[in-house]
């Protein structure tokens, strides 16, 4: 079963959907569920595992533009059972220039909008879990919930608007026996992170806000859902967990 030094999980007889789970922290929560025992879904925009240099095996695929709306719609169709929902697919479009309202809106679809489509659209399916603590979905915020970033005012808004849907669904879903939650991700070690951590001068200032004075890793995203979707965490909802090395305690 996944263990994180001297705590376990057994998250076997779950089904947990991990949208954008091919790689970066998508990759290590998919992976940490997988070891725990769970059936894991994982979602990628290429046609099919076989296109992509990670070894995918041991995952159900499933293709998901999530700019489209009715192949999300086709998934939640196609999908039985479902007692976990990750929703972790997203992007920043700073280079495209996010100041321009056709960027601005992509992005907020990318981050906010297509995170909510898929969880109301699974919501029966949800409810239908048999899970201690109930079925759960689980948001990938940022530090941009908290923080005003000058170069991503989509994603921002977006991911903003991501912490503030979590309380709100978690209210409207509890009767439904469907805790919601979400992260929100410091400066973690992943392909969208790249350009940055290969620029000294961009993450010294990071560095020297983090207590913890290091970039998280994916594992370390997936070790706090684990908890949050497990029973342990049966009373925690509506609640945007920072997972960030203490960065934004730092005043």
């Amino acid at each position: 079963m996944g263990s994180y030094d001297h705590v376990t999980y057994d998250y076997r007889g779950a089904t947990v959907l991990v949208t954008g789970g091919t790689a970066g922290i998508g990759a290590g929560i998919a992976k940490a569920y997988r070891d725990a025992g769970a059936q894991v879904i994982i979602t990628g925009t290429r046609a099919s595992t076989s296109e992509y240099d990670e070894d995918l095996s041991g995952y159900r695929y499933e293709r998901l533009d999530v700019l489209d709306n009715a192949q999300i719609d086709q998934l939640a169709a196609r999908l039985d059972v479902v007692d976990i929902l990750i929703n972790n697919a997203g992007a920043n479009f700073m280079m495209q220039n996010e100041y321009e309202p056709d960027i601005f809106d992509k992005s907020v679809q990318v981050n906010l909008l297509s995170a909510y489509r898929l969880a109301s659209r699974l919501q029966p399916t949800l409810a239908k879990t048999t899970l201690t603590g109930g079925a759960s979905v689980i948001g990938l915020a940022s530090m941009t919930s908290l923080f005003g970033v000058e170069v991503v005012p989509g994603y921002g808004a977006a991911k903003g608007g991501l912490a503030q849907l979590t309380k709100t669904l978690a209210i409207a879903w509890a009767k439904h026996h469907i805790r919601v939650n979400a992260i929100a991700a410091g400066f973690i070690r992943s392909r969208m992170m790249g350009p940055m951590m290969s620029m000294p001068e961009m993450m010294a200032p990071v560095f020297a806000r983090t207590p913890l004075g290091r970039v998280g890793e994916p594992a370390e995203i997936a070790g706090a859902i684990l908890f949050l979707t497990s029973g342990a965490a049966s009373f925690v909802t509506g609640q945007t967990l920072a997972v960030d090395g203490g960065y934004s305690v730092v005043g």
